[in-house]
């Protein structure tokens, strides 16, 4: 039992695309419609009628922290196995950003990771778990893995070593601090970001608001005004997990340029300029298309020219010139 795709969830917590959802079976639970945060209750009555043997907890886009404590009572109380996918937080972890009954590792049995990310790794991941499950754990490795690569190895306790720094630890606080800007100056803008907010290091905007755009075109024409982000679902998304009608936002990269508040109330600026001059282009036949789009052209080149200008005052690389 997984979180919804729409709710925030993961292909691999048992989509059925994803090898999770062919090979066993699965179920969800979700968000409450109304708030767009997650419905413990409703997670919990779901777990009593289904009886999974497995319940993953963790998210790719849900903007906020998750009680693991209350998910470690639920596993317990239908004797399963709790297992976190903290791949997308990790580094807030690591950071004690999240700490108490938000750290899975103090309350699940399996705890699973990437290493790059929030992590600021190499890619790559790692599995986490109880002694008395690793004999279990390892017997998927030679089913799943490729050979192991020493220097990528090496990377990995390059970027721990760094995670554990103290500060490593404000450069998390950042990344969350950074999200909750960039949240609240794209509302001040009238933009409408899921669950009202963020706790963590992402956000998603609903889209539609912007007449009538759905995440493909509005992804589409940020990323010709040089702004890398995805389209993302939402919660009863209408649009489907292809369309969508979500964007999804995230600090971390930003945070680790130097930016910070006045940065993200520019990059807010960035957003809602572009969305706000950018409608569905219409079909022959009149209708709007779900591809197609139209920005207007000075409100794009004014965009690149705002991103080209931020990062130059905050370059990848320090000292390098580059074209």
């Amino acid at each position: 039992m997984g979180m919804a795709l729409d709710s925030g969830g993961h292909l691999t917590h048992g989509f059925r695309p994803n090898v999770s959802g062919k090979l066993f079976r699965y179920c969800s639970y979700g968000v409450d419609p109304r708030t767009g945060l997650l419905d413990y209750d409703a997670a919990r009555k779901r777990a009593k009628e289904e009886r999974p043997l497995l319940i993953v907890a963790g998210y790719s886009s849900y903007p906020r922290k998750i009680d693991f404590r209350i998910f470690r009572e639920i596993a317990d109380e239908v004797d399963a196995t709790l297992m976190v996918d903290m791949a997308h937080f990790a580094g807030l972890v690591a950071g004690k950003v999240f700490s108490g009954d938000f750290n899975p590792v103090a309350h699940a049995q399996i705890v699973t990771t990437t290493t790059h990310k929030t992590l600021r790794g190499p890619r790559g991941g790692l599995v986490l778990c109880k002694q008395e499950l690793a004999e279990i754990v390892d017997r998927g490795c030679p089913l799943v893995l490729g050979g192991p690569l020493p220097h990528v190895i090496a990377a990995k306790a390059v970027a721990l070593h760094e995670a554990g720094k103290p500060e490593f630890a404000q450069y998390a606080q950042r990344v969350v601090d950074n999200a909750r800007t960039l949240a609240e100056a794209l509302m001040a803008k009238g933009a409408k970001v899921v669950t009202g907010g963020t706790e963590n290091h992402l956000l998603l905007i609903d889209v539609r608001g912007y007449a009538g755009l759905n995440g493909r075109q509005a992804e589409a024409a940020l990323r010709e005004a040089d702004l890398t982000l995805n389209r993302n679902v939402i919660p009863n998304d209408p649009n489907g997990a292809w369309y969508t009608s979500g964007l999804r936002l995230g600090t971390p990269a930003m945070t680790s340029l130097g930016m910070g508040a006045a940065e993200m109330q520019e990059i807010a600026g960035i957003v809602h300029s572009v969305l706000a001059a950018t409608k569905p282009a219409a079909k022959k036949d009149g209708q709007a298309s779900q591809v197609k789009y139209e920005t207007d052209a000075q409100v794009a080149a004014a965009a690149r020219a705002r991103v080209k200008e931020l990062l130059r005052r905050h370059p990848l690389y320090p000292g390098i010139e580059l074209e």
